[in-house]
């Protein structure tokens, strides 16, 4: 089957390491356009902003959150609002401003600190503000290496840093099986797509301590790493888009 309009197949981004998950599908910013098609959202949320490439692509009302924006182009033309807190997330969910907009969240992108209690911690707070037919989508949850899945950056030994993300397929499908998680093979280090959302389930909240002490300290030693290859269940994007679509 031949990809879907848009869906570029060039190479971009690093390459996995041998032996290491291999996302081999559309390149990630190509599956947010087409989710942003899909979900038509009237309210977009995300949380990790840079220099903008994944904002842009929002034509609704949109909230950005990043302590530290670079945005290096215009991303505000397409959209009839746009909220940027330049703030961690954590202190914009706690200042309560974005409930005050009264924003029912339909689609959402996390893509912040790449630690996985942090992303946890964004998971729990974003859908607490979601509808309940909304999507979420984490980024950087299929590991391709061994510098890029530390849990600290060297910047000289890799430019892609996914950290420890990996965990957060294991955590909702192990503490939130009401949930519905499928992982894209989008280039270059994978797509969460989270489903069933219930904006008043505690809980992830009540048990967030016990989940970051039983995670903290695992590591990809090379049999964990082969359970995960198949235990990630990556679909193909464009497959699975398409689906979503009925393209047939």
């Amino acid at each position: 089957m031949q990809a879907a309009p848009g869906m570029d197949k060039t190479p971009r981004g690093p390459v996995p390491e041998e032996g290491w998950p291999a996302p081999a599908g559309a390149h990630y910013l190509d599956c947010l356009e087409r989710l942003q098609t899909l979900v038509a959202p009237d309210w977009y949320l995300e949380i990790g902003t840079d220099r903008g490439a994944s904002l842009a692509l929002a034509t609704c009302r949109s909230i950005a959150i990043d302590p530290d924006f670079k945005i290096a182009g215009p991303v505000w033309d397409n959209k009839p609002a746009l909220h940027l807190f330049r703030q961690t997330s954590d202190d914009v969910f706690a200042s309560g401003e974005i409930a005050s907009l009264g924003a029912k969240i339909n689609l959402a992108f996390i893509d912040g600190m790449h630690l996985f209690e942090f992303v946890l911690r964004d998971f729990i707070n974003v859908e607490r503000i979601m509808s309940r037919d909304g999507v979420i989508i984490l980024h950087d949850v299929v590991p391709i290496g061994v510098a890029s899945s530390a849990r600290e950056w060297d910047k000289s030994k890799t430019r892609a840093w996914t950290g420890d993300v990996w965990k957060m397929t294991e955590i909702l499908r192990d503490r939130r099986p009401d949930l519905t998680v499928d992982i894209l093979d989008a280039r270059p280090t994978g797509l969460a797509i989270v489903r069933g959302l219930d904006p008043t389930s505690d809980r992830l909240a009540s048990d967030y301590d016990a989940i970051v002490d039983a995670y903290l300290t695992t590591e990809l030693d090379p049999a964990r790493r082969e359970d995960l290859k198949e235990t990630l269940d990556m679909q193909p994007a464009e497959r699975f888009l398409d689906l979503w679509g009925g393209v047939a």
